[in-house]
C-alpha cells in the first residue's frame, strides 16, 4: 500500500506545471509546451536506457508495477498523454484534461486500488466523474465539463485489451477528455 499511496503522489506531481502556468503570469502556454516536449525527450530517454541497457534505479522498483517490467511503464505514457494533449489544444481543453489525469486519477486508484476489475465499481467511477467535472468546470461550459469528465470516468473505469496488452489510462485520460470537450466546445 506505500508504494501505491507513493505512486499516486507521484502522479499528483505532474499537477505543478498546468497550475504553474495558471498562478505564474511570466508563464505562457509556449513555454508549458516546450516544459513537456522536454519532458518527453527525457523520458523516451529513461525509457530507452530502462528496456534496453538495463537501467536500474530504486524508483523503479517502487513505482513500477510488474507487468511494467519489460514494457513502456505507465509514467512513460502518462507523460506522452499529457504533452500530445499540452501541443494539440488550447490551454482552456488542454489544462483541464491535464488536471484529469495528475488529480482525477489518482483519486480513482486509491478508491480502486488492488482491484482487478475490467470495469471499475460505480461508487468508483462517480468518485472519477466528480473529481473531472470540478476539474473541468472553471475552464469549459458546464455541459463540456461534464462530457469532458465523462471521457475521463470511461477512459478510467473500462480497461481495453488490444492482442492481450491492456491499454494505460494515463495515456487514455488526457486524449479522450481533450477530444470531448473540443467536440463539444
Amino acid at each position: 500500500m506505500a508504494n501505491e499511496v507513493a505512486r499516486r503522489l507521484v502522479h499528483a506531481s505532474g499537477a505543478v506545471i498546468p497550475l504553474t502556468y495558471l498562478l505564474v503570469d511570466e508563464v505562457i502556454w509556449q513555454h508549458v509546451r516546450w516544459i513537456l516536449v522536454a519532458g518527453t525527450v527525457v523520458t523516451v530517454l529513461l525509457e530507452v536506457m530502462r528496456l534496453f541497457a538495463g537501467l536500474e534505479w530504486v524508483v523503479y522498483d517502487k513505482l513500477t508495477r510488474e507487468y511494467e517490467q519489460d514494457n513502456v511503464a505507465g509514467y512513460a505514457l502518462y507523460v506522452f498523454g499529457g504533452t500530445a494533449v499540452g501541443l494539440a489544444f488550447e490551454p482552456r481543453i488542454a489544462v483541464p484534461a491535464v488536471l484529469m489525469l495528475t488529480l482525477g486519477d489518482p483519486v480513482s486508484g486509491l478508491l480502486g486500488s488492488g482491484e482487478l476489475r475490467t470495469i471499475k465499481r460505480w461508487p468508483v467511477l462517480l468518485a472519477m466523474f466528480g473529481t473531472c467535472f470540478l476539474l473541468a468546470y472553471p475552464f469549459l461550459p458546464v455541459h463540456a465539463a461534464a462530457i469532458a469528465a465523462l471521457a475521463a470516468t470511461l477512459a478510467d473505469g473500462v480497461k481495453p485489451v488490444v492482442a492481450t496488452y491492456v491499454i494505460d489510462d494515463n495515456i487514455t485520460i488526457p486524449i479522450a477528455a481533450a477530444l470531448a470537450a473540443f467536440l463539444v466546445v
